[in-house]
C-alpha cells in the first residue's frame, strides 16, 4: 500500500471512531391496559387448555368443615386463627425434630396473616391459597425467656387473635399474666423453640421480639405447603374456642 492511501486509510478509521453515536434523549409513553384492550383471540385459544387444568387443580376438595371457620375474634382468639397455629405445629414438629433432635414450645403467627376465611362444606386446595397467598416460610427460632415475655406483652398490648397453638396456656388480667408452655409453668431460666415465619423472624408485624433469637432453624417448608398438607391428611377440619388464652 502507497504511504498516501495508508494515510486516507488511517484517517477515515479515525474518523468512523469519533463519530459515534450517543444517547441524547430518552422518551416513554404510558398505555393503559384495561377493558377497552381486545384480548388477543390466539393467545386465549394457546392459554384455554392451562387455564382449565389450574381451575381442575383448584377446584379439588381436601377436606370438609361442617361449619365456616373465620377470623371472628373471641377472647383474643379466633377459630381460624387456633387451626392455623395448630396444624402448622403438628406438620413441623417432625421436621424439626429430625433436622435438630429437639422439639418445638410452641408456635405463634399474625393475625394479618390469614387472608381468606374457610366456608362451610368442601375445602378445596383454592381454600389453601386464599388463606396463604404468600410465599412465606416456615422457620423455628430459640428464644430467651426475656423474649418470650416481650412476645407475651405484644400479645396482650395488640388486643388481637394472634394465632397461638394449643402448647400455650395464657390467662390475662389488665396487664398481668400467668403462663404455662406444654402444661408447665413458665421458666425465666429457659429458652423456647418458637414455630413461626421468615416474615415475622424480620420484624413483619412490629414483632421485633423475634429478630435477633438465640438460633434460627430453617425447615424449607412454606406456610402453604404445611397448610395443604394437613388439609389432605384430615377428612374433617376441627377446631374451637379453647383455654388457651382466658381474659379475667
Amino acid at each position: 500500500m502507497k504511504p498516501v492511501h495508508f494515510l486516507y486509510f488511517f484517517l477515515v478509521l479515525v474518523s468512523c471512531k469519533n463519530d459515534a453515536s450517543k444517547l441524547t434523549k430518552i422518551t416513554a409513553k404510558t398505555i393503559a391496559i384495561d377493558s377497552s384492550i381486545a384480548p388477543s383471540t390466539k393467545i386465549v385459544r394457546l392459554i384455554a387448555p392451562y387455564k382449565e387444568k389450574l381451575i381442575g387443580e383448584m377446584e379439588t376438595v381436601l377436606s370438609y368443615t361442617p361449619k365456616a371457620i373465620t377470623k371472628k375474634s373471641v377472647g383474643m382468639q379466633s377459630a381460624l386463627g387456633n387451626l392455623m397455629a395448630d396444624m402448622c405445629f403438628e406438620m413441623s414438629a417432625a421436621l424439626f425434630a429430625e433436622k435438630t433432635n429437639a422439639e418445638i414450645d410452641f408456635a405463634m403467627f399474625n393475625n394479618g396473616g390469614l387472608r381468606a376465611n374457610i366456608g362451610a362444606g368442601a375445602v378445596t386446595k383454592e381454600e389453601a391459597f386464599k388463606l396463604m397467598p404468600f410465599e412465606n416460610e416456615l422457620v423455628v427460632v430459640k428464644l430467651s425467656a426475656k423474649k418470650v415475655v416481650a412476645l407475651v406483652q405484644y400479645f396482650i398490648a395488640n388486643k388481637k387473635a394472634h394465632p397461638l397453638s394449643k402448647n400455650i396456656g395464657l390467662r390475662i388480667k389488665a396487664t398481668e399474666f400467668q403462663l404455662h408452655i406444654n402444661g408447665k409453668k413458665f421458666d425465666t431460666n429457659k429458652t423456647y423453640n418458637v414455630l413461626t415465619s421468615d416474615y415475622l423472624l424480620e420484624g413483619g408485624d412490629k414483632m421485633d421480639f423475634f429478630k435477633n433469637p438465640e438460633k434460627i432453624t430453617r425447615l424449607d417448608y412454606k406456610v402453604r405447603a404445611a397448610v395443604l398438607h394437613y388439609f389432605e391428611k384430615v377428612d374433617t377440619l376441627k377446631t374451637a374456642i379453647d383455654t388457651r388464652v382466658i381474659l379475667e
